[in-house]
């Protein structure tokens, strides 16, 4: 899970779009034109990530080149799964804009698309739209059958419960049970020979299907069968960067061919298993498929990412050390069934080479891997990404919004070092407190589509629930402690009114009403502005943390339905008179990253 969700993850090239021209070319029908693209464009600010490699040894360089080919295949899968039609779209978008002369009109379409990764973007006011020919966004993405509804999924799952597994599985795609889709995954068993070795019973099942299809029918495939063609390529691209590394890095080659073998057989646990536990040197790597905020339907599918990052040794040194005393920390968090934690985290800050799919843009920090099994037989893994958390542009462009809504003598409360700290112990969050309910179960199966949003909700509470032991402890001083609630009351002022579905923005909302209740915060209407009640802040956050690990203990999905609606409640009159503040003191709304070791 990751931090900036809230940010969502965004990538551009560093052509920046010049003043407007005149005349502006018309655009073929579905394309949205210059005067509409033009102000999203222009609320996004350019950020170069570069990250030196030049003292790395040739074999890390020869493996950071082929990890980079690899990335460049997720980045186009996680297209894929958001769209299916943005593939195309994009190639067609590329062609018009030849054949323009790349004018304005259609390079704000390049870096929209760029930005959001598909055909179709959100709106400020709410809403989705296409600005591309293309159908209009769907809940389902490319998950399940494009445009299914939940209520539909429901209705075969109560049918054919049988099918759970294999529908609602992190790792599967959903399709029709018609001819066309069986014979193509057929002729991909077929095609690959290890797949048909790696999955006993899929050829089985699938003509089994085929025998009697049926459109009213459900089936699901592995990521692996439904992604051959790509999974084949990157697999032999993990194999050849671990030849490359060996020399230099055994465990980092041992994870990257564990990893390779995992594409395949669709089972991550070996390269889970070895990415824990291992201490790499240099380089490190998420690969795979491991948020599932984009699958609106269930919050179960999982979407492409990767990331090549480079070490920090120092500053992680430094927080390993910090982490000592873990085990304390879960024992303090408000509930009773207090589970046995690894104290030894592999945690680490890190500068980024290049991110890809749904780990790409403004993503501050991770902890994988999200299966709760795994967690707790290897552990869970912390990537921090310092060339984002710790931007002084970013900082530089916050800061004037923060200032726009708090009191005068509040200003200096917001500080880059509060809200890294904060970053830091919210992916800590994620690794203390509840993993399974009372009966058994992991909370992601019980809660499904609230899972996210109740995780990322304890995350962040457990993040300023732990400060006040901390500064106890001389881990920060007060003025430090204060920059860690600084942050976490920046952190719950939304810009404009979240959607149900946006696990992140509905958390916030839900933290910003409850401080509100507890007197944390308070709004004079006088000035329009917020003032903060440091003195109640542990006893608040405890208060709602205590709620939150309840919940998740009991795994009763129709009680955090009424909790999400509690707590999650928007007032113009408030939350959007201060997001209206704060979106007019901001010179950007969100950042256009660009990635050196991509050329860009």
């Amino acid at each position: 899970m990751h931090f900036s969700r809230c940010l969502a993850a965004f990538l551009v090239f560093s052509a920046w779009p010049a003043l407007a021209e005149s005349p502006a070319p018309t655009l073929p029908p579905g394309y949205m034109p210059v005067e509409k693209s033009r102000p999203l464009v222009e609320r996004a600010g350019p950020l170069r990530v570069t990250t030196d490699i030049s003292d790395l040894s040739a074999g890390e360089k020869a493996a950071v080149a082929k990890l980079l080919e690899a990335g460049a295949i997720f980045q186009t899968l996680y297209e894929r799964q958001l769209h299916p039609q943005a593939e195309a779209a994009l190639a067609n978008l590329k062609a018009l804009d030849a054949r323009l002369g790349s004018p304005e009109a259609t390079r704000n379409l390049l870096l929209l698309y760029r930005r959001v990764q598909q055909p179709t973007i959100s709106l400020p006011d709410g809403g989705n739209v296409a600005f591309l020919p293309a159908d209009p966004m769907v809940p389902s993405h490319n998950f399940y059958p494009w445009g299914i509804t939940k209520a539909e999924v429901d209705a075969y799952l109560a049918a054919h419960p049988e099918d759970a597994a294999a529908i609602l599985g992190t790792r599967t795609i959903v399709r029709r049970a018609v001819s066309e889709s069986l014979r193509a995954d057929l002729a991909q068993l077929t095609k690959y020979p290890a797949l048909d070795t790696l999955h006993p019973g899929l050829r089985a099942a699938l003509e089994h299907k085929l025998a009697a299809p049926d459109p009213k029918m459900l089936y699901g495939v592995p990521y692996a069968l439904a992604y051959a063609d790509e999974m084949i390529r990157a697999h032999a691209l993990l194999n050849e960067a671990a030849d490359a590394v060996q020399k230099d890095d055994d465990e980092f080659a041992r994870y990257l061919r564990n990893r390779s073998r995992d594409l395949l057989s669709n089972d991550y646990e070996s390269g889970d298993a070895a990415w824990v536990t291992s201490r790499f040197k240099n380089l490190n790597a998420q690969i795979g498929a491991y948020e599932t905020y984009d699958d609106e339907l269930f919050g179960t599918k999982a979407a492409f990412s990767f990331s090549l990052l480079r070490v920090r040794r120092a500053e992680t040194d430094a927080l390993r050390e910090a982490l000592h005393g873990l085990q304390g920390m879960e024992d303090s968090l408000p509930y009773t069934a207090h589970k046995t934690v690894r104290s030894d985290i592999p945690i680490g800050l890190y500068d980024i080479i290049a991110d890809f799919g749904e780990s790409r843009g403004e993503n501050t920090a991770s902890i994988e891997p999200n299966d709760a099994d795994f967690a707790r037989r290897y552990g869970r893994t912390i990537l921090l990404r310092g060339s984002i958390m710790l931007s002084r542009a970013i900082e530089a462009n916050v800061r004037p919004a923060w200032e726009a809504v708090v009191a005068p003598a509040f200003h200096a409360d917001y500080t880059v070092r509060g809200h890294s700290n904060r970053t830091m112990w919210h992916e800590v969050g994620h690794y203390l407190g509840v993993d399974h309910t009372k009966d058994g179960r992991p909370v992601d199966v019980a809660l499904l589509e609230n899972h996210n949003t109740i995780e990322e909700l304890k995350a962040d509470l457990v993040s300023l629930f732990v400060a006040d032991g901390l500064q106890k402890r001389g881990y920060y001083t007060a003025k430090q402690l204060r920059g860690v609630y600084g942050a976490g009351v920046l952190r719950v002022l939304n810009e404009t009114r979240p959607q149900r579905e946006d696990a992140y923005q509905i958390m916030e909302l839900m933290q910003f009403n409850y401080f509100m209740q507890g007197g944390v915060i308070t709004f004079n209407k006088a000035t329009g502005t917020i003032s903060i009640n440091y003195g109640k802040f542990h006893d608040v956050v405890a208060a709602m943390l205590r709620e939150v690990l309840e919940l998740q203990y009991q795994g009763d999905k129709p009680a955090v339905d009424a909790f999400i609606a509690r707590y999650a409640v928007w007032n113009d009159d408030l939350h959007g008179f201060i997001g209206k503040k704060m979106l007019a003191a901001e010179k950007y709304k969100r950042w256009l990253v660009d990635y050196t070791a991509l050329g860009q």
